[in-house]
Order: C-alpha cells, then sequence, then structure tokens
C-alpha cells in the first residue's frame, strides 16, 4: 500500500533532519507551507529555542497577490529580521515540502535579502 501524502513528507522530514541541525551562530531556517499560509523561523536546536518568527499572517505583511507573492514577502522579512538578530548565515530546512513553487521563493526571496544559506 502506497504513502500517504503526509506519511511521505514525514519520512523526508526526518531523512532531512538527521542532516541539518541548528546553533546559536548559524540557525536553522524553519519553512512550513499550509494550503493558505507560510511560515518560517530561525530555530537553535542547542537550546530549543526559536530566534526570530514570521508567517503570511502578520500585519506587516501584506496578504495581496498570489501565493507565491506572499512567499516571497516572508523570506524578505525573515532575512531582514535575522539580519537585525545578528544572524547571517543560516541552514535551510524545507521541512519535507518540495524546493518548488512558495518555499523555492521564500529562499530565493531570503538569499537575496541577504543571508547566506
Amino acid at each position: 500500500m502506497a504513502l500517504s501524502k503526509l506519511q511521505r513528507r514525514q519520512r523526508i522530514k526526518h531523512r532531512i533532519r538527521k542532516v541539518i541541525f541548528g546553533t546559536a551562530t548559524k540557525p536553522r531556517l524553519s519553512v512550513f507551507r499550509s494550503n493558505k499560509e507560510i511560515y518560517a523561523q530561525l530555530v537553535d536546536d542547542n537550546s530549543g529555542t526559536t530566534i526570530v518568527s514570521v508567517s503570511s499572517r502578520n500585519k506587516e505583511i501584506e496578504s495581496v497577490g498570489s501565493k507565491t507573492d506572499i512567499a516571497t514577502l516572508v523570506g524578505k522579512t525573515i532575512a531582514e529580521k535575522a539580519i537585525s538578530a545578528g544572524v547571517e548565515s543560516v541552514a535551510f530546512d524545507r521541512n519535507g515540502f518540495l524546493y518548488h513553487g512558495r518555499v523555492k521563493a521564500l529562499a530565493d526571496a531570503a538569499r537575496e535579502a541577504g543571508l547566506k544559506f
């Protein structure tokens, strides 16, 4: 019997998380994508804390345009907040999602705004 979409994503997620680990100097940029929204956060796995978080539900993100445009705004905002918090390089965690579409748009926008992956 084939795996469901969620089971497949969970397998990929665990495979990725075996390799990617966030520290205080190089936190993990974790991305979660739902049907309507997109969320991004910088996580320090040593202390188990979130340094910075941004989502498409925030008031400063203007929710006008396509979902890809909104993901681009979230990427720019997370990069700006990360740089103001003193973080320049991150480990990108796509969280089991394919590096395509909204996840790719967020990552590209964060790179253009100054984050190094």
